[in-house]
């Protein structure tokens, strides 16, 4: 939101007044001083857009692009398995765990993990496999930057749950609240 500071200038710190209005936006590098009283209705203009851009930017709903979506889709699961695994390791979990949060959500059980890594298939093969679990819907969150459950294209918003489990995961959540008990 946009702020009004008080009046600013070494003259006014002085004692002297002087006609300086201070509008800084939240916007980095957004900041704009009116030196005289026939700018003060441009700058409350100025205020009041930025104010009404910043909420009408958190109001959208932040989408990926269709390119973000085609490589999320040509991407193997062998080529990112192994950033799983790093992940949750290096926070003290083990792979049982990952595999026991994977196969909640997809279905998979170790031997069919291991033959699709094997085959290295896509994020799109791989969905199309999996029986998602009923309760995948209740996946909620930030995850990369985007709001999963306002994600429009299937595949990456299945994609996105997945990361969002395995976040949980490291971060050292419940089993229980991750498998959406």
């Amino acid at each position: 939101s946009c702020l009004f500071g008080a009046i600013r200038s070494s003259r006014a710190r002085r004692g002297r007044y002087a006609p300086w209005l201070a509008v800084r936006s939240a916007a980095p590098r957004a900041s704009l001083y009116v030196a005289s009283a026939s700018h003060h209705f441009a700058a409350l203009v100025h205020a009041f857009g930025c104010l009404y851009l910043l909420q009408a930017k958190n109001t959208m709903s932040k989408q990926p692009s269709e390119i973000h979506n085609q490589r999320i889709a040509e991407m193997t699961f062998a080529s990112v398995y192994p950033h799983y695994v790093t992940k949750v390791e290096k926070k003290g979990k083990t792979k049982e765990e990952l595999f026991q949060v994977i196969e909640w959500l997809t279905g998979f059980d170790e031997a069919k993990l291991q033959e699709l890594i094997e085959r290295k298939v896509t994020f799109k093969t791989f969905f199309e496999e999996a029986r998602l679990h009923p309760n995948a819907h209740l996946i909620k969150g930030v995850i990369c930057g985007y709001r999963v459950e306002e994600l429009e294209n299937e595949l990456t918003r299945k994609t996105r749950y997945l990361d969002k489990l395995i976040d949980e995961l490291a971060r050292g959540k419940k089993m229980e609240s991750i498998l959406r008990k």
